[in-house]
Formats: structure tokens, sequence, C-alpha cells
């Protein structure tokens, strides 16, 4: 019997894109990489969405095949609605990556996940593109946005404690939109947001280290191409 793909058919991004015309010449550009056979990892945010149609319109016009690992159950639904085969983590690695970020200092260190999806993204990959518009360009990491950090649930005032010691100046409990209480990531954990007065080179691995800590939203010291959307 197939399975009825209404409701995901139906699906749109949830909230308006800014700068749609600079993202989608982006997307095109970043697109315009893949090559058949590619594993591609697909980060999360507007833009990645964008790249999926472009990614799709290849398929369609040039038989190109790629699978896509997903960082989201919004990009997975994306890929079953445009028809582009996926796999995950368990049994391929990517040859590379396309994301987002929510800052980009001059090093190109970066803050991701205020969507949410810090787990199973570039950290997994060699090569990554970052695609961004100039508003996430910041000359110190922490300037605009906390950092992410997903901790599991019965590791809470643990977590929150030895974060505290790393020198946190801020620290709040993530919570949901549409629903009471936190909002839960797709593997089931808290996020906490946490405000640095000062964001180290070796913060990113201190805060990794904490028992309870899943993953965080710093990326630093990875080999990542800046993708501009002007």
């Amino acid at each position: 019997m197939k399975w009825n793909n209404q409701l995901i058919e139906q699906l749109q991004w949830s909230n308006t894109i800014i700068n749609r015309a600079g993202k989608e010449r982006v997307a095109k550009e970043v697109a315009d990489i893949a090559k058949n056979g590619d594993i591609i990892g697909a980060g999360s945010g507007s833009t990645v969405y964008l790249t999926l149609f472009a990614l799709a319109e290849r398929i369609r016009k040039e038989a190109l095949h790629i699978e896509i690992i997903p960082a989201s159950n919004e990009i997975s639904m994306t890929c079953i609605q445009l028809n582009i085969p996926q796999t995950t983590l368990w049994n391929k690695r990517p040859d590379w990556t396309f994301d987002g970020a929510d800052e980009v200092d001059p090093q190109h260190n970066l803050i991701k996940g205020r969507g949410g999806a810090m787990f199973k993204e570039i950290k997994s990959s060699d090569k990554s593109y970052i695609i961004i518009d100039p508003s996430k360009k910041v000359e110190r990491l922490g300037s605009k946005f906390p950092v992410p950090v997903e901790v599991f649930p019965g590791a809470l005032n643990h977590a929150e404690q030895e974060i505290r010691r790393l020198g946190a100046s801020e620290i709040t409990l993530r919570l949901a939109v549409g629903k009471d209480g936190p909002i839960l990531t797709e593997n089931g954990n808290f996020i906490l947001d946490v405000r640095f007065d000062t964001i180290g080179s070796g913060l990113e691995q201190q805060l990794k280290s904490i028992t309870g800590v899943i993953e965080s939203g710093l990326f630093i010291g990875y080999d990542v191409d800046i993708i501009t959307a002007e």
C-alpha cells in the first residue's frame, strides 16, 4: 500500500524568508557543487530549505544522483516532498555539508542552533559550506546570540552547575512555542541558551566534556567556506 504523503506535500517554510532572492541565488550556487554519487549533509534553516529546491531541480533536469543526510525532521520531510533520496549517519558519511549559522566571526568560527538543531550537523563532515546573510557577521562570538547547549534532561542541574563554572553569565532554559514547558530537541533533550562574556578557543570542548551535555552550538576551528547572500 502506498503511503499517503499529503500532509508532507502541503508543508511550507514556517516563517517569512528574509532576503529570499539573495538566498535563492546562493542556493543555486551551492546546488551546483553537487556531483553524481555525492552524499550531502543538509543542516537547518531557510537557506538549506531553498537549496533543497535547487538540488531537486538538478535531479529532475539532469538525473543527478545524490543522497541527503538531513539534520532535522523538517529537512527530512522537505526531501520527501521533493523526492530527494535520503540516507543517515548510521551507514554513510557526508562528502560535504551545507548549512546556515547564527553568528560568524572573522576566523570563521560559528554559533549555530537557534533553530534547535545542533546534533548530526557539520561536525561529521570534512568540508562544509556555511550560507549566511551579512547580518550574521560579528567581530566577537556571542555578541548577538547566546550559545545553545543541548542537555540530557536528567542531567540538567549538574550541567547548569558545570556550565556556570566555565564562566557563564546567564543561563536560560529555552521554552517552547505552541506547547507548554521547555522545547525538546529531536533527540528528546533540553536546550540551554548560555551567555558568555568571552568565548575562548577551548570552550566548545569544555562544554562537551560535561556529563549530560550532548552537543553545543559552538563550531570553533572547523574547515568551512562562508558564502554570503547579499
